[in-house]
């Protein structure tokens, strides 16, 4: 089964300094036929202005993905980390018992985020912060951005049963995705028209998956997808 969650149907409100799109009820937004897919509890599409940002605000149990799809984000926390992700690249904070943070654009033109809530396995772990370049141009098929699973040591380590992973396809390229049997997926292109087992989905809708155990992504326009695997 997949369900088409087009663009313009998503929640979200414009700030001004922030225009943010929500696939999950966050915030003033409030669905109760979206409020998760599985683990993924938040897919928040945030377009920040020049200049701004998040202020330094608290989480405490939660998997938060940042995954940059344009300009750069600079983190800031109160564990001393701090650093600068740039497009294409991903950082992952676990929040554990508790981590106060700041996310501002320090660029001089907008930059344009998804970010990605997981609800972990665990909780009461210490929190934590890292990042890691992934350059879109290395990337053959879907590549493993951020996993909690077995065998994805290359990949950022989040504490839930879920992996992140991204491809960049050409016009009429196709790349597969396997899923576990009970397993569900969601799905967003970041840029692009693909076509997933047959259904279309233009630059940042959402799309649904469960009871499916072979994804089979076509791009119609040179596209950058992004799919997360969730129990």
């Amino acid at each position: 089964m997949l369900e088409l969650r087009p663009f313009n149907t998503l929640g979200g409100a414009n700030h001004g300094w922030l225009n943010a799109h929500h696939h999950f009820s966050f915030a003033e937004y409030y669905d109760p036929k979206r409020m998760n897919w599985g683990q993924l509890r938040v897919w928040n599409d945030d377009v920040i202005a020049a200049g701004t940002g998040f202020p330094k605000h608290p989480h405490r149990d939660m998997e938060i993905i940042t995954y940059v799809r344009e300009g750069a984000i600079t983190h800031e926390d109160n564990l001393g980390n701090k650093g600068r992700t740039e497009a294409g690249d991903v950082q992952v904070m676990s929040a554990g018992t508790g981590i106060a943070h700041s996310e501002y654009n320090q660029e001089s033109t907008e930059t344009r985020i998804f970010q990605i809530w997981v609800v972990p396995n665990e909780t009461g772990s210490a929190p934590s912060w890292g990042a890691k370049p992934f350059p879109k141009g290395n990337r053959e098929g879907f590549v493993t951005l951020a996993s909690g699973k077995v065998g994805d040591d290359q990949s950022l380590r989040i504490r839930a049963d879920a992996r992140l992973v991204a491809a960049n396809l050409k016009a009429g390229e196709t790349a597969e995705y396997r899923l576990d049997a009970g397993r569900r997926a969601y799905l967003v292109p970041a840029t692009g028209v693909i076509e997933v087992n047959g259904l279309r989905a233009v630059a940042r809708d959402g799309v649904a998956v469960e009871n499916e155990r072979v994804l089979k992504v076509t791009a119609i326009e040179d596209s950058e997808i992004i799919l997360m695997d969730v129990a």
